[in-house]
């Protein structure tokens, strides 16, 4: 980083809305490196899905030299995976391989293959140091023939003049030679594609290096999601994790300053990056390595400024906008004709409330296609981001815009679910993907399918029908929600699920891929209780219409026997005085009782004495 002396700092006042704040700005000096933002250049290249049909992948590396660098390099694959590897060059480049015997790797070059003799110029090994053997020459070869000119090595005995003139790339290996085979194939870009895909059915990456020094094949897995077709387009190359490339920095010098003295990495991080008028570049790319950043990009009329990823970013900008997830290109809604470095900060000053910012930086890119990359000097590349299972959710693929998953218990979205809560499958659950924003731009989240996936070593997959819940725009900015049952799992016997949703970004109508938002799910199923026989809940309402019910019945119920009353009157074949004479303790009406006779039959007579006799004797003798 440049000394703080070589920033000629200015206290200005800038106007911050209605009041008046202290603020800091610098004059920028022309320096080499830049401890926040580092140039690179966009190359020619492809990344696919594909493997062949024995598994093996196939990978082109297209490497350019410029006409003062040295033209060698070191190729590493003792970890890679099985792959055919085709390396081109216009130039004529050397290389010391190494490669793994057990591995499946095959190399096609359009040159001989030199293998190293422990016969040559073994005085030579002796006096550099190392022992005699084809080893230890590789070594040499890789650890310091980068700094001798080709005519030296070839005075050493370590360089030998290709068999035939239209040989460019020459590999010097003391393993496995058999792996390394020569092929009459095309240089030109489309015409190398078109034989491969001729060759080996396909193409599973197309990598342009320039001035390469070191590269090293990783053992991940050499690819992407999406299509298999390679179709040929400006990338980063340092975005494959398969890759480990370095490469000799791009030569470019920039004017810079900072008005504060920080460390890479601070927190509410501002960053100005300003195109003159007479710059001859018309199209940026940016690569944002860190979050919460803020961007004033300023450059001339029909600049065009096309962000590789997505991060969490407030962004100012006068320029068209093309962002990875939008097919077409965004119109800018604020423009700042002026280029110099005094108004452009103001500008940026009083467009994000803020008395400082953290670096100023105007670059003239002798590129055509530059590359700037924010971020701590040397972050090469956004590191994939693998979901642990207590994490809610993230998006694969590293061009699409980070989203999360967030699931609920309840339709008012007030309870979070707990990542490792397990949900029964009977019920209903409730989820919410949002995405982060970047600048100014509202999104609209379309979500186009969900599936769950069993995790085991038997997945399986099962596709989740999901119904969108109402969400107004100022309620879920840059979100949508959405709600799914789990009966289609019910009966399956996994309890740990990947829940995964593919969605669209759109913006003003226009959409585009958003990838994937996966969550983790737990699920348990429902306890199976006995029926309860139903308890009826009755309120006021209930009950007084119960008792009024029961009050109009009995009202009818008498009222109808008064009718009948009437109408009938007692019947004829009952006598109501005898009947009525007959009750004990019954008041008889008015009528006469009947006399009773006192003569008695012989045969009652004789019964009747006896029983008196036996059981009222003495009123008996008294009445004698």
């Amino acid at each position: 980083m440049p000394k703080s002396d070589s920033f000629i700092c200015n206290q200005q006042m800038v106007d911050l809305g209605q009041e008046k704040a202290s603020s800091q700005t610098c004059d920028p000096v022309e320096v080499k490196e830049n401890p926040w933002v580092s140039v690179r250049e966009m190359q020619i290249g492809c990344w696919t899905s594909f493997t062949g049909e024995d598994k093996a992948e196939v990978h082109i590396l297209s490497l350019n030299y410029a006409a003062t660098n040295s033209k060698m390099f070191s190729l590493e694959m003792t970890n890679a995976r099985p792959m055919k590897l085709i390396i081109t060059s216009r130039d004529n480049i050397h290389g010391a391989n190494y490669i793994n015997a057990e591995s499946n790797v095959n190399i096609y070059v359009k040159s001989p293959v030199m293998e190293l003799s422990d016969e040559t110029k073994p005085s030579i090994k002796v006096e550099l140091g190392y022992g005699k053997t084809k080893e230890n020459y590789l070594k040499f070869l890789q650890e310091e023939a980068m700094l001798f000119s080709l005519t030296i090595l070839k005075i050493i005995g370590l360089y030998w003049e290709p068999i035939n003139n239209d040989s460019t790339v020459n590999l010097h290996s003391t393993h496995h030679p058999s792996n390394i085979h020569k092929k009459d194939f095309p240089t030109q870009d489309e015409e190398l594609m078109k034989w491969a895909t001729q060759e080996f059915g396909g193409v599973t990456s197309f990598t342009t290096i320039r001035n390469l020094k070191k590269i090293i094949l990783t053992g991940t897995e050499g690819t992407t999601s999406g299509s298999q077709d390679c179709i040929l387009k400006n990338e980063d190359p340092l975005e494959k994790p398969f890759l480990e490339i370095n490469a000799e920095p791009l030569d470019s010098s920039f004017n810079f300053c900072s008005p504060v003295q920080r460390s890479p990495g601070d927190d509410a991080e501002l960053h100005i990056i300003n195109i003159p008028e007479n710059a001859n570049t018309r199209n940026v790319s940016v690569r944002v390595n860190t979050e919460k950043t803020s961007l004033f990009l300023r450059g001339p009329q029909g600049t065009t400024w096309t962000f590789v990823n997505l991060q969490h970013t407030k962004l100012w900008i006068n320029n068209k906008l093309v962002l990875p997830t939008i097919p077409n290109s965004i119109e800018p809604s604020v423009r700042l004709d002026s280029d110099s470095a005094e108004d452009v900060q103001r500008e940026a000053l009083n467009y994000f409330k803020v008395s400082t910012f953290t670096s100023y930086m105007e670059i003239r890119p002798q590129s055509l296609t530059p590359l700037l990359v924010l971020g701590q000097k040397g972050t090469s590349k956004v590191p994939n981001i693998i979901p642990e299972p207590e994490t809610p959710s993230t998006t694969t693929g590293p061009q699409q815009m980070p989203l999360l998953m967030q699931l609920y218990t309840s339709p008012d979205y007030r309870s979070p679910l707990d990542p490792n809560t397990k949900v029964q499958s009977d019920k209903r659950i409730y989820a919410e993907i949002s995405g982060h924003t970047f600048g100014d731009i509202v999104w609209t989240i379309k979500v186009i399918s969900c599936f769950v996936r069993s995790k085991g070593s038997c997945p399986v997959v099962k596709e989740l029908p999901f119904m969108p819940e109402a969400c107004s725009l100022n309620s879920c900015p840059n979100s949508t929600r959405l709600s799914f049952s789990l009966d289609q799992i019910q009966e399956l016997t996994s309890t740990t699920w990947d829940l995964e949703c593919s969605v669209k970004l759109c913006y003003s109508e226009k959409c585009g891929d958003g990838g994937r938002v996966k969550r983790n799910l737990e699920v348990t199923q429902p306890c199976l209780q006995p029926p309860t026989p139903p308890c009826f809940d009755f309120g006021l309402p209930g009950v007084l219409g119960i008792a009024f019910g029961g009050f109009l019945i009995g009202v009818l119920l008498i009222g109808a026997l008064w009718f009948i009353k009437i109408k009938t009157g007692y019947p004829t074949g009952l006598d109501m005085t005898s009947t009525a004479a007959s009750l004990p303790g019954c008041p008889c009406s008015g009528a006469k009782r009947q006399p009773v006779s006192s003569n008695p039959s012989p045969s009652e007579n004789s019964s009747a004495n006896a029983s008196i006799g036996s059981t009222q004797s003495t009123p008996t003798s008294s009445m004698a």
